[in-house]
């Protein structure tokens, strides 16, 4: 799925020109980092942001944490709730519309925020992550993964400034005195775009940009 990206491919509308297509964008599983990290997590209060079509927040709730899920596209949590429903889980997940670039959390506090391969223009996941580990309660857990500048396989070419990430550009987002924090380059398997649900081609190593920071 290579594809030329632009500014336009940050916007809502085309977002949703893409949930609003046929078939499921993305393969309906939870992201590995998200398994990883929230694996043995008691479940609580957690946050999704950037949840698109809901396969992590649809997970979560399956592992018995309550979720508020959070995209801009109202087409992608139209979709996404409909999965919840089908996973028979729809009570166990709030979806709210909200753009992440102006979004802020307000006085709610979550045992788990993560944000999976949310990409904003002009390294604008800095602020973002800033808000996100806000959201966090104490003695919970901020998760933020994204593609690393060295993956040459999403399938994306992204020259567009500020968008690839590593994890220690966003260290600046979360204070060290409040949190214990690591910042890693993570390698995996997949085979094809398999993050895109096809599931096809041939096995490939990709490199993620993983900030995990627990609240003290």
């Amino acid at each position: 799925m290579d594809e030329e990206i632009t500014r336009d491919h940050f916007e809502q509308s085309s977002w949703d020109e893409r949930y609003g297509g046929e078939g499921r964008v993305w393969s309906g599983r939870p992201n590995a980092v998200l398994v990883t990290e929230a694996t043995g997590l008691a479940p609580g209060r957690a946050l999704d942001l950037g949840c698109g079509e809901g396969g992590d927040a649809i997970w979560l709730a399956e592992q018995g944490w309550q979720v508020v899920a959070v995209d801009f596209s109202e087409a992608g949590l139209a979709r996404a709730a409909e999965h919840a429903a089908e996973r028979g889980v729809a009570d166990r997940v709030e979806w709210r519309h909200a753009d992440l670039r102006t979004w802020t959390p307000g006085d709610e506090r979550f045992d788990l925020v993560t944000s999976c391969f949310l990409h904003l223009l002009d390294h604008g996941m800095l602020d973002a992550t800033r808000q996100m580990a806000a959201a966090v309660a104490p003695g919970g857990t901020l998760l933020v993964a994204g593609h690393h500048p060295d993956d040459e396989h999403t399938g994306l070419r992204w020259s567009l400034p500020g968008v690839m990430l590593t994890a220690e550009e966003l260290l600046p987002a979360v204070d060290p005195e409040q949190f214990e924090v690591r910042a890693e380059a993570r390698q995996r398997t997949e085979r094809g775009h398999d993050h895109h649900g096809d599931g096809h081609g041939e096995v490939h190593t990709v490199t993620d940009a993983v900030l995990v920071a627990v609240k003290k």
